[in-house]
């Protein structure tokens, strides 16, 4: 008990560490970048106030990224803090969780690796290399951004959350509140998607504050997963009939 009791704490604790420091890091992204409201911007604008961020910019990018990342920790334990290290469901769910993150994880650090480069060739070059800067700047912006972060990683982030909220309720492992709320915000965030999809697809429905709604929710759930987890830290394992009725998602 007493290891697996360290296990939950630990789990708990990355959690919350990682939903308190990304929250930090992508608040000061959003008043020094505009973040994420630039994103949809022409080319030139965002390559013009990217170069103007310097490296300052490119270190805060690059804070955003890793904080994210951690998440991918806490998300691969949570099975085993939860005493639950066999359900299926829960090792499924994990590993779209991990997936999900390290999706994100790219799209976070194309800003460190990727955007810089373009950035400078866009302020040093005359009128046709802009030209041609601004089209590769959009290509990677629709294929590791929209397409691998915003959409693949969201999506799958979304299917996570959505899966633990389910085992949660069914199973009782912890307080039924964090199953209800889990999938409360993890329907918010999806609406994201209208955004996202729009960037593809002109005239696809959208709704403003739907990624300000949904990401916020969604972290703030992330942190009160971590505080949950770490105070039931002593809590048994579920039992043997709740650990099967958690992992028939789909029966009555």
């Amino acid at each position: 008990m007493t290891t697996l009791h360290g296990v939950q704490k630990w789990t708990g604790a990355l959690f919350l560490t990682a939903a308190v420091t990304f929250g930090a890091a992508s608040s000061t992204l959003s008043a020094t970048f505009n973040w994420p409201d630039i994103l949809r911007e022409p080319a030139p604008v965002v390559l013009h106030e990217f170069h103007n961020g310097g490296t300052t910019l490119i270190g805060t990018w690059f804070a955003v990224a890793w904080t994210y990342g951690l998440l991918g920790v806490p998300i691969l334990m949570l099975a085993t803090a939860l005493g639950r290290r066999t359900d299926p469901v829960l090792r499924a769910a994990g590993a779209i969780g991990a997936a999900s993150v390290l999706l994100s994880l790219i799209g976070f650090l194309r800003w460190v690796f990727v955007v810089p480069a373009l950035a400078q060739a866009w302020t040093d070059g005359d009128g046709p290399t802009r030209t041609a800067v601004e089209a590769a700047w959009t290509a990677q912006h629709q294929f590791g951004g929209a397409l691998l972060g915003e959409h693949l990683g969201q999506v799958l982030a979304v299917a996570w959350s959505a899966t633990v909220s389910v085992v949660v309720l069914r199973s009782g492992v912890l307080p039924r509140w964090i199953g209800w709320t889990g999938l409360v915000v993890s329907a918010l965030y999806l609406l994201n998607q209208g955004d996202v999809l729009a960037t593809a697809v002109p005239g696809f429905p959208v709704w403003d504050l739907a990624g300000l709604i949904g990401s916020t929710t969604w972290g703030l759930w992330i942190a009160a997963l971590g505080v949950t987890v770490m105070k039931n830290g002593g809590r048994p394992p579920a039992t043997p009939r709740s650990d099967h009725a958690a992992t028939a998602i789909g029966t009555p």
